[in-house]
């Protein structure tokens, strides 16, 4: 199991884990329980050799990473309130599709017409207006996720979030998996997706570059659109061989570090019983390879 892979995300009340072949999720109910759900997945781009290639497979990724995420958010969020409340799936659509359209509109429209509109003192050379473009993104994301953070729910879920990390930690640093020893452990990781957020703006930076500002406001930003999915698939790589070398170079440690501060506006000091749910989540996980491995 050395070339096993963990990797999580925090959901309402709890923390969904992904290993090589399984994915679990384990939730807080309200009665103080926690309940799991463990089923057998393997990623796309593993069942597809020809999404795999370098650059594509992050596409083919994210997307899945996505459904998967509404899945067990949807799934966590029925099982942390009251049966009369359930969301229903009417309601997942319209969560998703109002995602797409607000994430767009606040992170890619408002920077790009402040970058273009607001500052005309400044020459719109292609340069300029792309380091602009992406200082507001990192300025409105940064602000945006203070506000949010400030809110109890979305508070609890940053907590799971930095609960995730720990968890992940402590088991790569093959210490026995106890609330207490992960606690020790920062809830910085090197492979969080917050940290992919800040390279998609700094290699989207460097490829809007290439467009030029004669094509005009509204079609520079469809093009910009466009350039979203091979943005994503570089900094997907990037991503990967960061949490690969990451405690082997301390060059790469050195490039990743500003990204990895990042993390700090999205993850919290989980508190022992936080914890406990996300090593329920990663156990369910190491349990079930384990016993792959051992039939193989």
């Amino acid at each position: 199991m050395s070339d096993l892979k963990i990797g999580g995300q925090a959901v309402v009340e709890g923390v969904t884990m992904r290993s090589n072949h399984y994915i679990a999720t384990a939730v807080r109910k309200s009665d103080g329980t926690i309940k799991k759900r463990i089923r057998k997945f393997i990623s796309f781009t593993d069942r597809h050799k020809a999404a795999n290639i370098p650059f594509i497979r992050g596409i083919f990724s994210l997307v899945e990473v996505m459904i998967l995420g509404f899945k067990e958010i949807t799934w966590s969020s029925n099982q942390a309130i009251d049966e009369n409340e359930k969301i229903t799936t009417k309601e997942i659509v319209f969560m998703i599709v109002f995602s797409l359209i607000f994430g767009i509109a606040l992170f890619k429209l408002l920077p790009w017409f402040l970058a273009t509109t607001i500052i005309p003192l400044i020459k719109k050379q292609s340069t300029t207006v792309n380091i602009l473009d992406a200082l507001f993104k990192i300025i409105i994301l940064s602000t945006y996720l203070f506000v949010i953070s400030l809110m109890p729910d979305v508070k609890r879920l940053f907590q799971y979030h930095g609960a995730e990390h720990k968890s992940v930690t402590c088991h790569e640093k093959k210490i026995k998996l106890t609330p207490k020893n992960a606690q020790k452990f920062t809830t910085i990781h090197p492979r969080c997706g917050t940290t992919f957020i800040i390279w998609v703006f700094l290699f989207s930076m460097l490829f809007y570059m290439l467009i030029p500002i004669s094509l005009g406001f509204w079609m520079n930003f469809l093009v910009r659109i466009l350039l979203l999915p091979l943005i994503a698939g570089v900094s997907f790589e990037v991503i990967r061989l960061s949490g690969k070398y990451y405690y082997k170079s301390k060059i790469v440690r050195i490039i990743v570090w500003p990204g990895l501060q990042f993390q700090r506006l999205t993850t919290r000091e989980p508190d022992l019983k936080q914890l406990e749910v996300a090593i329920a989540s990663l156990n369910a996980c190491l349990d079930k390879e384990k016993k792959m491995a051992k039939k193989a």
